[in-house]
Parts: structure tokens; C-alpha cells; sequence
């Protein structure tokens, strides 16, 4: 009869020797992370056990993947499905369908007004939410997709025209296809009531809208009304359509527009920490004082600086400054903007101050909010992951290199409810990022905005690199990722 103790498993993948921020906001430790089978098997000293590879992380950090808490790659994860602008800052898991544009359900021939025609949606068409999620299980990306649906969306496939409320009718048939989104695997709805599509919603319609995610069925992510003059105003309408569903909320990249409201982040996040108090409610924001959007000719939104993103009758237009151009044209702002159209536009719009205290609020998460259209896209499209971590971590110091992970990992997995991600644990999927804490920053500029960032040497979705050696891979592990509510009960799907 053989004695003795059995030989130990070998990994399929060793992470040898470096130092693990683990997503918590605990301390870091030095350890060696064991992979088998995509998912973290062991986490210390390993260095006697066989791997069938092994990556050398000594002076390096290892942390759990970065998730994108506001996205627009619905169709990116379709046609470009390596994501070299992700995976290249450490993003392994994309959270789809943000601002109430969705790429499904859909019909061919719908019309596409602004901004949903910032999605290319390419050849394909998914009439349902379970189609497009079935593309994705079938044929996955290089990251991990977590899908919202969303209301602009729904709008206009539901209604004759979207300038006017919905009709009782209307608001259930809506409601129907949240539901079926959610039974699919969606894991919530989204709204941009600031967009055309949807300013004419009421707060009722939302509700009803919503209904199937009372009790925490899926979660509540929005582009509020206003973001400007009436933001408290719109917070307020945030919070009463949460608390009458009963599910979480999520403020999408909470910013104060326009130079009368700079200064008044203390006000707005004052409001949503007493909030948080009595309901969930969680936010995101991206590390610039520039957002980017649909031009739009409208509403103050060229009161700032303004650059062109892309353009589809004038593509020679993109990265040009408005003011430049309408010069040029001899017409003013407002009318070349209007000759631009349809396009997206990058502007400048923020108070650096208030985007450091957002930041610095203990709660936020970090989202990009990257529009992946045309050659010159905002610069957060690349570098929004490495700039909070170079500049404002290690640069600014506005927070420790452990809190800054916690924002991009643990916190907004446990927000949006996926369970096995976000941290370095045993049993968690093996979602991991390699980086050197020194020199990570982003690269990416305005004028230059497709450069990947410096410092992340290797970038793992379930157990698989994506990134390593500053190239994709090729390989595309990502799985569709479904929510799990806080009180730890799945919902069925």
C-alpha cells in the first residue's frame, strides 16, 4: 500500500512572485497565484508545485481584472473582438447597453435616430436580447460582457415617434422586453433621458418600464436628465425611480456640466451619500474633464471647447476643433455643427476639482465611457484604467494604489452583482492583470488618442492571457456574465 502524501495538482498556470492587491482594499502581499481550469486555485507560496506555465510577476503587481462600469462596446465585441483597446489597460470584463442605447432587441430597418447611431451596429441584427447573448456564448470576445437594456432603445422600436410620452400599451410592451432581456441574461436596465429619445419619457413611464426589476430582479443604471443647471433636480427623479422599483441604482459618470455648476460635486455627492444610507446606490465616473458624446448644436453644449470626434458627411473633420472649423466655413458654431451631424464630439465641459472629489468619493466606480467610433475617439477609450492609477494614484496621491484597484475591481463587481469577479480569491475566475506599479500610465491623448497605455505586461480573462508582451493575443475567453443580487439568492433565468 503506497504511504505518504500525494503529489501536488500541477497548475495550468503559475503567477510567479509578485505582489497581489487582491481587489479588497486590504494591504497587499507578496504571493504566487495558481490557475487551473480559468478559475484561481490557490493563492501563496507555490514555487515547489508544477505549472504548465509560469509568469514572472517579481517587482510587479497582481491584480484582479479591471471591470468597465460604463461602456459602449455592444457591437465592438462583435466586430472587433479582440478589444486591443481594453484588454491593452487591463480591462477584463465590459458592462454593455449604458446611456439607454442597447444593441438589442433590434429590427432591420428601424430607424436609428441620435445617439443610438453612435453604435455601428454592422451586418448583424438581433431581434432579442437572448440572440444577442447567444452570439456572444457561441462566438465570445477576448473580455467578459455584463449586458443592460436599454430604454431609448426600446422607445424607438415601440413607438411611432419619440417626442411624446408612451402610452399605457406602449410602456407594457416595453416592460416585456426588459423582462425578456432579463430572462436572457441581461442584467439590468439603462436610461438616458438627456438624449432626444428619451427626454420626452416621464418619470412614470421609467417605473413602468422597469417593473421587472422590483425587488433587485436586475439593477437601475442611468444617464440622468441633467447634468448641469437641474442635476439635484435629477438625482431626486434617480433615487424615487429606485426606490419605487426596489432594485439598485447605478448614476452613470456623475460629472457637473458647464462652468455654473463647477464646484458643486460637494452638493451632489452630499446628497447621494445620505441616499446610500437607505437604498443601493452606487455611481461611476471617468478621470477627465472632457465628456464625449453625439454633436449636438443644442442645450449649451458649445458653450466650451469643442472637438470633433468623427463625422459622417465631413470624416476629414475629425480631431478638429469646432471654432476652427466654423471659421474656416465663415458660419457659426452652432450651423457647422449642425453640417457635421450626424457624428460624435468631444467637450470640455468639467472642472478638474470636481472630477478629483468624484473620484475620490469612497463609493465611485471607474468607467470609461468610451465611444469606439472613428480615428479620433476621447482619449478614455484607451487610458481611463492606467490614468487613474498613474496620474491620480501615484501622480496626485488622491488615493492609495490599493483603493484605486478596489474602484475598478471589488467594489464594482459587488455593485453590479457579478460574483466571481473582482477579487484575488480562491474559486474566483482567474481574471487577472499583471502591472508595473511605477510606470503604468496612460499614453493616449487628444490629439493622439489610440495609444495603448505603458506598464501592463500581461492581461488574463479566465486563466487566458489576452495581452502579453504589449500585443494582443488573439486568444477570446470571455464569457456572458449574469448578476447575482446582494442577498446572495441567483435570479432565475
Amino acid at each position: 500500500m503506497a504511504t505518504g502524501a500525494p503529489a501536488a495538482p500541477a497548475f495550468d498556470c503559475v503567477i510567479a512572485g509578485g505582489t497581489v492587491i487582491d481587489g479588497t482594499r486590504a494591504p497587499r502581499f507578496g504571493a504566487d497565484v495558481g490557475i487551473v481550469d480559468g478559475r484561481i486555485a490557490a493563492v501563496g507560496d507555490l514555487a515547489d508545485r508544477a505549472a504548465a506555465r509560469r509568469i514572472d510577476a517579481r517587482g510587479r503587481i497582481v491584480a484582479p481584472g479591471f471591470i468597465d462600469a460604463h461602456t459602449h462596446d455592444d457591437q465592438a465585441v462583435r466586430a472587433l473582438p479582440a478589444l486591443p483597446f481594453k484588454v491593452s489597460q487591463g480591462v477584463t470584463t465590459v458592462v454593455t447597453g449604458n446611456c439607454g442605447i442597447s444593441i438589442a432587441p433590434w429590427r432591420t430597418g428601424a430607424p436609428c435616430p441620435p445617439p443610438l447611431d453612435l453604435m455601428d451596429r454592422g451586418d448583424e441584427v438581433f431581434t432579442g436580447f437572448a440572440d444577442y447573448l447567444g452570439a456572444l456564448q457561441r462566438d465570445p470576445a477576448a473580455v467578459n460582457v455584463a449586458a443592460l437594456v436599454g430604454h431609448s432603445t426600446l422607445r424607438v422600436l415601440a413607438m411611432d415617434r419619440t417626442d411624446r410620452p408612451a402610452t399605457r400599451d406602449e410602456i407594457a410592451a416595453m416592460a416585456g422586453e426588459v423582462e425578456a432581456a432579463l430572462a436572457a441574461g441581461a442584467i439590468g436596465l439603462s436610461t438616458g433621458t438627456f438624449y432626444p429619445p428619451a427626454v420626452a419619457a416621464t418619470t412614470d413611464e421609467i417605473i413602468g418600464v422597469g417593473a421587472p426589476l422590483r425587488g433587485g430582479a436586475g439593477l437601475y443604471a442611468t444617464h440622468m436628465r441633467d447634468e448641469a443647471d437641474a442635476v439635484m433636480a435629477a438625482i431626486e427623479e434617480t433615487l424615487d425611480i429606485g426606490r419605487a422599483l426596489d432594485c439598485p441604482v447605478v448614476i452613470s459618470h456623475h460629472k457637473l456640466s458647464g462652468a455654473a455648476n463647477h464646484g458643486r460635486s460637494p452638493q451632489s455627492l452630499g446628497r447621494i451619500a445620505a441616499a446610500m444610507r437607505g437604498q443601493c446606490v452606487a455611481l461611476d465616473c471617468y478621470p477627465y474633464t472632457a465628456g464625449s458624446t453625439m454633436i449636438r448644436p443644442d442645450r449649451g453644449m458649445l458653450d466650451v471647447r469643442v472637438i470633433i470626434a468623427s463625422s459622417v458627411p465631413h470624416p476629414e473633420c475629425a480631431g478638429r476643433d469646432l471654432a476652427d472649423i466654423a471659421a474656416e466655413w465663415g458660419v457659426a458654431r452652432d450651423e457647422a455643427a449642425r453640417r457635421l451631424q450626424p457624428g460624435s464630439a468631444i467637450y470640455f465641459m468639467m472642472d478638474e476639482g470636481d472630477v478629483q472629489r468624484i473620484l475620490a468619493f469612497d463609493e465611485t466606480m471607474i468607467g470609461s465611457d468610451g465611444i469606439p467610433l472613428g480615428d479620433k475617439p476621447h482619449p478614455r477609450l484607451w487610458g481611463t484604467f492606467p490614468r487613474v492609477l498613474g496620474h491620480y494614484s501615484r501622480g496626485l496621491g488622491l488615493f492609495p494604489l490599493e483603493t484605486a484597484v478596489w474602484k475598478m475591481t471589488g467594489l464594482t463587481a459587488r455593485n453590479f452583482g457579478l460574483a466571481d469577479r473582482g477579487t484575488v480569491a480562491v474559486g474566483q475566475a482567474a481574471d487577472l492583470v499583471v502591472f508595473d506599479a511605477d510606470a503604468i500610465s496612460d499614453t493616449a491623448t487628444y490629439d493622439d488618442p489610440q495609444r495603448p497605455a505603458a506598464g501592463i505586461d500581461v492581461v488574463l480573462v479566465n486563466g487566458e492571457p489576452v495581452w502579453q508582451g504589449g500585443a494582443i493575443t488573439g486568444a477570446r475567453p470571455g464569457q456572458v456574465l449574469r448578476r447575482t443580487p446582494r442577498n446572495g439568492a441567483p435570479r432565475p433565468h
